[in-house]
């Protein structure tokens, strides 16, 4: 078991740093190529810090193990809100003036409740993962139509400051995006190899494994870019990454998985899973949306109840390997 841990570590280390200079690449060559801010705010970087999961996931289900695609996805949504948004809330309380933040939200809700009709039957089969893709394909439709009427929102600004905070040539840009991608698919084969090896050898179902050691090692580049957004105090971009990450690792990853090989999906995962991660979907969406006249904010109670949930869950699922691993 020595060799696939370190196989763990190594390939956690590796994907957290090739997701920031592919991310980071992938956005000053947006830049370069006269993208607006806002979309690179709401695609580029929301999007691209969810690489990891993407990667992970799909070289999962190729290889015939669909039960680590679905727990990395949703195991990584649960620590995106839990983890990353209440850590970083609970560090500094975030206010939320983006317009666009505030429209994706719901959307994230509706697609978060159209998963658990997906799951319902058992299985997310191949129609259902092109299904999923091609929703993800229309959100990006509907995210460019938006970005030209939301020009002058809150979050382009926040995101044409971090840009300027990486500034890079586009030969640059290109370069770092094309390292940044080959050492993610590297770095993606030798976590998932290190994960499969451990779940096989003490009897641990897959599905846990990425529900905690993936989950939360995909999710660091998410914890690395927000943490440096709110250094910059640009709340915003911390929720808007969040957001768009959970929207793509819902539709993207999981619609991914799910058309390279059927997933099984046991009632467990809708029972315990898919609700803690719906759960906090709403909390998020009512902290950040505010209610009765009460502003979008989401004060350091509201992060500590976040990450609260998350330790909580986080503790359950490791009682349960403990208890594999005893039986």
């Amino acid at each position: 078991m020595i060799l696939p841990a370190m196989a763990i570590v190594a390939g956690l280390v590796l994907l957290v740093w090739s997701a920031e200079r592919f991310v980071e690449g992938a956005a000053s060559s947006s830049q370069r190529l006269g993208l607006s801010p806002l979309l690179i705010g709401m695609l580029v970087i929301g999007f691209g810090t969810s690489a990891p999961e993407l990667m992970v996931s799909a070289l999962a289900a190729g290889q015939g193990n669909p039960g680590l695609a679905l727990g990395n996805a949703y195991g990584s949504n649960i620590a995106n809100i839990g983890l990353i948004l209440g850590l970083v809330a609970l560090l500094a309380p975030l206010s939320v003036h983006s317009s666009v933040v505030r429209r994706e939200l719901p959307v994230l809700g509706a697609v978060t409740l159209l998963s658990a009709l997906l799951m319902w039957g058992g299985v997310i089969a191949r129609v259902e993962g092109a299904l999923l893709l091609a929703l993800l394909a229309g959100f990006i439709g509907y995210s460019i139509v938006e970005a030209r009427r939301s020009g002058n929102d809150p979050l382009a600004g926040e995101t044409q400051e971090s840009l300027a905070a990486h500034p890079m040539s586009l030969r640059a840009g290109l370069a770092w995006t094309a390292i940044g991608l080959v050492l993610l698919i590297a770095s993606s084969r030798l976590l998932v190899w290190g994960a499969v090896a451990i779940a096989e050898g003490f009897g641990v179902s897959d599905l846990i494994i990425g529900l905690t050691v993936v989950a939360v090692g995909t999710s660091l580049p998410e914890l690395a870019s927000s943490i440096s957004a709110l250094r910059r105090r640009e709340h915003d971009l911390v929720l808007g990454n969040v957001v768009g990450s959970n929207l793509f690792n819902t539709l993207g990853v999981v619609g991914v998985a799910g058309l390279l090989a059927p997933i099984e999906v046991a009632r467990e995962v809708l029972l315990r899973d898919w609700t803690m991660m719906t759960a906090m979907t709403a909390l998020m969406a009512v902290f950040a949306l505010g209610w009765r006249g009460r502003p979008g904010r989401i004060n350091r109670l509201e992060g500590l109840a976040l990450l609260t949930l998350f330790v909580g869950y986080t503790a359950f699922m490791i009682q349960l390997v403990v208890g594999s691993v005893s039986a």
